[in-house]
Parts: C-alpha cells; structure tokens; sequence
C-alpha cells in the first residue's frame, strides 16, 4: 500500500494521457503505435490508473483522441504546413512515431522540469523531424507572446496543437490563449480538443477530486462548443467525435454504440456529456 496522492501536481496528466496511447501499442489490432510511451509514463502511469474508480471505463475516449489529432496533423502537413507548435506537448511523441516531412519544424512547449524529464528519456531517440523543445509556462501572458509572435514570424502556415490543455483552464484563459494566437502571423490552423459542461461535471464527479488535490482542477466546458472561438478570431473547419470515431473503430461497449447512433445536435451541448476534436481555422489578419 502506497499513500502516494493519484495527481502530484499537473505534470502527472501528462503520464494519464500516455498511458493509454502505450496500452494501445501493445494491442495486435492497435490503431496507432506509439512504442515509446511505455518509457515515458514508466510504472507511474499504471498506478495513476489503477487508483481511479473508473479505471479503463473511458480508454477508448483516449485513443480516439490521439487518432483523431493524428489525421488532423497528417491533412495539415500534407496541405503544406510548415511548423506544428505542440503547446503543453506532456509526454507526446509524435515527431518520433509519424510519417513526417524531415523538413518540418515541429515544437514542442512545456514546464522546464517536464521538458528536463523528457529528454533526458529520449536522449537516445532521433526524430523524423527538426525538433525543437522549447521550456516556459503558458500562463505567464508576455513570455507566450513573445514566443508566438516570432514563431509565427518564423512561419508561412503553422498548425498550433492543445491536445488536453484547455479543460484545464478558465473561459477567460482559453480566450486570452486563442487572442494571443490569432495575433501570431503565420499561425492559420489550430487542433483542438473541447467538452461540454455536461462531459466536465462528468469528469468533475469521476476525478475532480483527485486533480483538484494536485492543482490541475477541471475548468473549461463551453455550451457554445466550438463557437465559443469565432469571437476571438477563430472559426471550426472540422469537428470530430471521439465517440463516433470509437464507434466506427469498433472500440465501445453495446450501450455506446447505441448512443453513437444518435445523430449530433449542431447547437449548444449543454447536459450532454459531449467532446470534440476540432480544427479550427484563424479569421483575422489571414
């Protein structure tokens, strides 16, 4: 028995996320692979998920986001991008698993002491692309501007990711981080993964606990969904559901797939427990 907490501060979502996309990898009929994530969450992520109630209720909600963000980032590399800035990269490794452009720029951000831990796991690895990590904490305003404006002086059309940041931030947060965006010049597209407030209540009951104990509460589930971006010089090009992407996999129990039967609301979702995967496209100075 341990009395270690499930969450010891915000760094350790990253490990819940990688987790899951390394059990994927180890299944014969796995949708991606992904075959150094068991390095990079080690045992802690086992533990992470054998001390939730819910354990590996939601796994196929995990992998289909990672499918999803993936196709995501092969349709926009294959249209031209030039530059993937990975914001809140955790422990992803997908300059190393992808079938990528050498002549990509793909960056990565995050915590000084995450970023530290990653490569000195990786120190051995080469990637298929010009990787770049970069340490700074995306909630002190004036450093994130400082970056966007000139890796966005730096590219022609960079494709911004934030898989599994925004959850954890306010409504006035998300909108300051999407302004800032917007105002990077050669940033045009950006990936995206938004809940409902049903699905964050949802989420909230399973392990609101447990994150709000590591400082990492949950926080953004707009009932505009993806609208919620068009004030801030965004509109949605695509919107993918993880459950439905799931469904069509074959990865969900009998109940849910009859839930994915039902066809999508196109307005607010407010009481259901909804996601999705978004790419959105920037309006303003295009």
């Amino acid at each position: 028995m341990t009395s270690e907490p499930t969450f010891r501060n915000i760094s350790d979502t990253a490990i819940w996320a990688a987790i899951y996309r390394a059990r994927e990898t180890d299944r014969p009929n796995a949708l991606f692979r992904d075959p150094l994530a068991r390095r990079l969450v080690g045992e802690r992520g086992d533990r992470i998920v054998a001390s939730l109630a819910q354990k590996d209720e939601h796994e196929w909600a995990w992998v289909m986001r990672t499918v999803l963000f993936d196709r995501f980032i092969e349709a926009e590399v294959g249209n031209g991008a030039d530059m993937v800035v990975n914001l809140a990269a955790g422990l992803d490794a997908r300059p190393y698993r992808m079938a990528l452009p050498p002549s990509l720029r793909w960056i990565e951000v995050d915590l000084p002491d995450l970023v530290d831990e990653k490569e000195t796991l990786l120190r051995n690895e080469t990637p298929v692309c010009r990787l770049e990590r970069i340490r700074l904490d995306l909630a002190d305003p004036a450093a994130r501007r400082e970056l966007f404006q000139r890796l966005g002086g730096e590219a022609r059309r960079a494709l911004v990711i934030t898989e599994g940041l925004l959850i954890y931030l306010t409504r006035e947060e998300v909108a300051a981080l999407a302004e800032d965006l917007a105002a990077a010049r050669g940033f045009r597209r950006w990936a995206l993964d938004v809940a409902s407030p049903g699905l964050l209540r949802l989420l909230q009951k399973e392990v609101g606990a447990a994150l709000d104990s590591a400082g990492a509460p949950l926080k953004f589930g707009p009932p505009e969904g993806p609208g919620f971006f068009a004030p801030y010089g965004w509109r949605a090009l695509a919107v993918e559901s993880p459950l439905k992407a799931a469904a069509r996999a074959k990865r969900l129990p009998l109940w849910l797939r009859l839930i994915a039967l039902l066809p999508e609301s196109s307005g607010p979702q407010g009481n259901r427990p909804w996601s999705g995967i978004c790419l959105l496209e920037k309006t303003v100075g295009a």
